[in-house]
């Protein structure tokens, strides 16, 4: 049973390996996740709705990570037959929800069951909190009822549900030092059995925001402790 997780459209497979898509692919349908497969991408065009989360092999790569997410927020898994240390981070750094080597059709399941369930707590989050409203802070805004990020220039910025949690765990408290602990509850971020590490969420929310995020003027570091949103915030 997909247990607190709600409703799964499909999890997309795209693996050049016959066997792995179908072993793996087998083993997510007999535990109702339904799963569609493919040996790569040059089919996706074709699948018409969305997947629910896809799981897709490190070769077909970073660039079609970066392109997924510029456009979208779908939960991706990169999965890999070797290790390697820079590999993972450049990927988490790109917007992957996790990178798994040589993982088994359960560590998948695993892996993938968590998370789906940490993209449903900003919505459980919101019917627990309905409030409205929202924050301004140096020509931004945040609506709380649309959970919509708009830049100075009224365009809207796409942001992931953790990318949205942070953010607003730093505008609730400004220009005062938050740990990194702190920051995890905020997010929901340490129930995740992967993504332990909130540099990386706060390391793709400076991309968003800020004008030189190797210089961040929003988002400081704070050294030991966390971080600080410097910047003052008027609430509505």
């Amino acid at each position: 049973m997909n247990q607190n997780i709600g409703s799964i459209d499909y999890i997309l497979i795209i693996n050049n390996d016959p066997a792995m898509r179908q072993t793996v692919s087998g083993y997510f349908s007999d535990h109702n996740f339904p799963a569609r497969c493919m040996s790569n991408w040059s089919e996706l065009k074709y699948t018409g709705t969305p997947p629910s989360l896809i799981i897709m092999d490190q070769p077909y790569g970073l660039d079609r990570l970066r392109s997924i997410r510029s456009k979208s927020d779908i939960p991706i898994i990169i999965t890999s037959d070797h290790a390697d240390e820079i590999d993972p981070i450049v990927s988490l750094e790109l917007g992957a929800d996790d990178y798994i080597v040589r993982p088994s059709p359960r560590e998948l399941l695993a892996r993938t069951r968590a998370i789906l369930r940490r993209r449903q707590l900003p919505r459980a989050t919101q019917i627990r909190d309905p409030k409205g409203g929202g924050f301004r802070f140096n020509g931004w805004r945040l609506e709380r009822d649309r959970r919509r990020l708009v830049d100075p220039n009224e365009a809207r910025v796409l942001l992931s549900k953790g990318e949205y949690a942070l953010l607003l765990a730093f505008l609730e408290a400004p220009e005062r030092p938050l740990t990194r602990e702190h920051l995890l509850h905020a997010t929901r971020v340490h129930e995740d059995i992967f993504d332990r590490s909130i540099d990386v969420q706060v390391l793709r929310l400076r991309r968003k925001l800020e004008i030189d995020p190797n210089a961040p003027r929003m988002i400081q570091s704070e050294r030991g402790i966390g971080y600080v949103f410097s910047l003052p915030v008027e609430q509505f």
